[in-house]
């Protein structure tokens, strides 16, 4: 991930746990739970809580929460990742609130069919967690696998949505 050396931050506390937040001057760059895999290292990042776009993510994901929003209306900037991680995240916004749809299904859309474990792999390193769905892909036969978030989370925000979906295998 190449974040921009602008990027500003927050810290915000949500239902599910510590987050981070990230801006640049193009939008929201990042949203990760603390701890989550893949997570940011803001040592060289602006700490910026009064920043408006960042204001504006904790607004409309405290709404999200509350049961008062499923969509956002934020300006994203997704150029830390590649032209394939951008692609994928771009396809993740077309997963409509309460709905799931499967890695083999959205390396289909994107017209990639055969890559869906680089798909697999992209869905993984959306930094823009919530916001940017990647908690809608499921298993192909509607399984939580993984994210980077935890299970449990992505189990709390498909039922916050109202989504169907199989529970996670237990080991």
């Amino acid at each position: 991930m190449k974040h921009d050396p602008l990027t500003v931050f927050t810290a915000w506390q949500s239902p599910l746990g510590a987050m981070t937040l990230a801006a640049t001057p193009r939008g929201l760059s990042g949203v990760w739970f603390d701890g989550q895999r893949h997570g940011p290292d803001t040592s060289k990042w602006r700490r910026d809580p009064a920043h408006p776009v960042l204001q504006a993510a904790i607004q409309q994901l405290g709404a999200y929460f509350d049961g008062q929003r499923t969509a956002f209306d934020l300006p994203l900037d997704l150029e830390s990742g590649t032209p394939f991680q951008q692609q994928v995240w771009q396809a993740l916004l077309g997963i409509a609130p309460g709905a799931t749809t499967s890695y083999g299904s959205l390396s289909a859309a994107i017209g990639k069919p055969a890559a869906v474990r680089a798909l697999g792999a992209a869905v993984g390193r959306n930094p823009v967690s919530i916001v940017v769905p990647c908690h809608r892909v499921v298993g192909a036969d509607g399984s939580l696998t993984g994210y980077a978030g935890g299970l449990e989370r992505k189990t709390a925000l498909l039922a916050l949505e109202g989504a169907a979906f199989s529970p996670a295998p237990h080991h």
